[in-house]
């Protein structure tokens, strides 16, 4: 059922005014809330696992694609981590009322820059009901308002979520309306329209869908596109650490934006490895994909096009280039890659200090699986996404990228004149 657009603003002020009621509230506060989610999700198991199962069942009978699908189904154990994530989230430290700088500008006139609250944040995301939890506890522990607008394919289980997360909510001191779900594309347009009543804009989805956002609000937008990450073994590597690496990269998890979608191979060592890796890929059911090179050392694997080095697959295809070395893959990853999360194999050190220096992307790993790249593993205790722009936040974006700061000054009668014309006043300019 679409929400009216007069309903939609009032829905809108509802959560601002909740935000503001929840931006005041006691650290304990909010820990209690989160914990009083967490009893709510797991008391209501049954019926969340039940939406999405009948999400997961309409999905397959609409030919729902398998990346999709591993993200939208939710088992037992999945949302349990799910819960948990939410009480650990409780038990960071607290984001808001952080004095980032103390400074006397002369006596009796004191500077703070406080760290505070945005607002309320508008998310939308695929189909992907775990999103849900993530989000919401970060929001309530950072003090924010949020309103979720998950894909049509969850809306079942979204609902259920939410349902949840209120009647949670509604045990403590917070408003229930600090957490609010929309249901349709519609409200999607409609939301983004509402720049009175929402501070930020947080889209997870393709590059076009995140364009379209841009495009379409004076919200300001924090980007979450394509994850289009690679590996780059380099001459001088540990053959079978690589192998293990890029196995764990791609097949992980091959519908998580952090899982690689290109290997690139250095020329030296290409005859040796990718037979020894193909193998490997092989048992894991990896359909490779190469250049030229790679075909001719891998006959049986087909031939990579242009449209190869731009495609997310999430899925268990792996596309094979063979370079000249390492200004070529680094070449290749700053002209194709998303910026989201690029990997090098390496003993040469000096080699991989290269490589994260000259790379551009969010996250530049060594010797190390590129499905690191994850809020919840870089202990942010879950992340409202991956910022794959340049401006901060960047890469997961935890409690740290949902506040922002404001100065307060306490003078005691001081004016400005005071401290201007030919007999000014200097500063003190003294850090407290």
């Amino acid at each position: 059922m679409t929400i009216a657009a007069d309903s939609l603003t009032t829905l809108a002020q509802k959560t601002r005014n909740a935000a503001r009621q929840l931006a005041a509230t006691p650290t304990i506060v909010r820990d209690q809330a989160l914990a009083a989610i967490a009893d709510a999700l797991e008391a209501n198991a049954a019926e969340i696992l039940a939406a999405n199962a009948a999400d997961c069942e309409a999905a397959q009978t609409n030919g729902i694609g398998s990346a999709l699908y591993a993200r939208l189904k939710l088992n037992q154990a999945k949302l349990q981590g799910a819960i948990q994530g939410v009480r650990d989230v409780g038990h960071l430290a607290d984001p808001i009322g952080a004095v980032q700088i103390h400074r006397e500008l002369d006596t009796g006139l004191d500077l703070q820059r406080v760290s505070c609250p945005l607002g309320v944040l508008g998310v939308i995301f695929e189909a992907r009901p775990d999103a849900v939890m993530q989000i919401s506890s970060l929001a309530i522990k950072s003090g924010n308002g949020v309103i979720l607008k998950g894909g049509q394919e969850a809306i079942r289980s979204c609902t259920a979520l939410v349902k949840a997360i209120q009647a949670g909510l509604a045990q403590t001191d917070i408003e229930p309306a600090v957490v609010q779900l929309l249901t349709t594309r519609e409200e999607t347009v409609a939301l983004l329209e509402l720049d009175q009543y929402v501070d930020l804009i947080i889209p997870r989805g393709s590059n076009s869908f995140v364009q379209f956002v841009q495009n379409n609000t004076r919200i300001p937008v924090l980007g979450h596109a394509d994850g289009i990450c690679h590996l780059y073994v380099d001459a001088a590597v540990d053959f079978d650490q690589a192998v293990t690496i890029a196995v764990d990269s791609k097949t992980h998890y091959p519908a998580a934006c952090n899982a690689i979608e290109t290997l690139l191979v250095h020329h030296n060592i290409a005859e040796t490895f990718l037979p020894k890796l193909a193998t490997v890929m092989g048992e894991q059911s990896v359909e490779l994909r190469g250049d030229a090179k790679a075909c001719e050392i891998l006959p049986n694997i087909a031939a990579a096009t242009a449209e190869d080095w731009t495609t997310e697959y999430s899925d268990l295809i792996l596309a094979i280039k063979v370079v000249d070395g390492l200004e070529a893959a680094i070449t290749h990853i700053n002209t194709y890659g998303s910026r989201h999360t690029e990997a090098i194999a390496t003993t040469d050190k000096p080699t991989a200090k290269e490589f994260m220096s000259q790379v551009d992307a969010a996250g530049v790993y060594h010797n190390c699986s590129t499905r690191f790249a994850d809020g919840f593993r870089y202990g942010f205790g879950a992340e409202v996404g991956i910022s794959t722009q340049k401006m901060p936040p960047r890469g997961p974006v935890g409690l740290e990228g949902l506040v922002t700061y404001k100065y307060e000054l306490v003078g005691d009668g001081h004016i400005a004149a005071t401290y201007s014309g030919s007999d000014a006043k200097p500063f003190t300019h003294k850090d407290l």
